[in-house]
């Protein structure tokens, strides 16, 4: 029994799980993850929020947040199978305003300090007032 004849090809594929496509399209590293954050409200498929069994079909909207970025897809194409990054690329398509919008936030980010500047530690002057600031409270 051929190896091929077990696996679904992609064109074969009309509807396929939310949490199985996040996964296929490297969103994701694990099915476990995408199903942990479909619930957890960071996917939302055509305005909604999905169940992880929800099936969808080539041409819905999935915006999905991962880390500080939120993206907009629209679905390509279907796969049930995980493939290399070039080919996962080919499963969807990023909304033009997405991709602005997230090179805008990434560009506040950088300019934004990575931690406020302190040369030392605070003199006595600096500590009495910090210790004001904290009675009050």
């Amino acid at each position: 029994m051929s190896n091929s004849n077990s696996h679904k090809k992609t064109s074969d594929v009309n509807r396929l799980r939310i949490d199985k496509w996040l996964w296929a399209a490297r969103f994701y590293k694990t099915r476990a993850v995408a199903k942990q954050a479909i619930e957890s409200g960071k996917v939302q498929c055509q305005g909604g929020r999905p169940k992880p069994g929800k099936e969808i079909e080539v041409g819905m909207k999935i915006h999905l947040r991962q880390g500080f970025d939120e993206k907009t897809v629209v679905v390509r194409a279907l796969s049930e199978h995980r493939r290399g990054a070039p080919e996962a690329q080919l499963l969807y398509e990023e909304t033009e305003e997405s991709i602005k919008q997230r090179q805008l936030l990434a560009d506040q980010r950088k300019l934004q300090p990575s931690q406020w500047q302190s040369n030392a530690k605070p003199n006595k002057k600096q500590r009495r007032l910090i210790h004001r600031f904290k009675q009050i409270e």
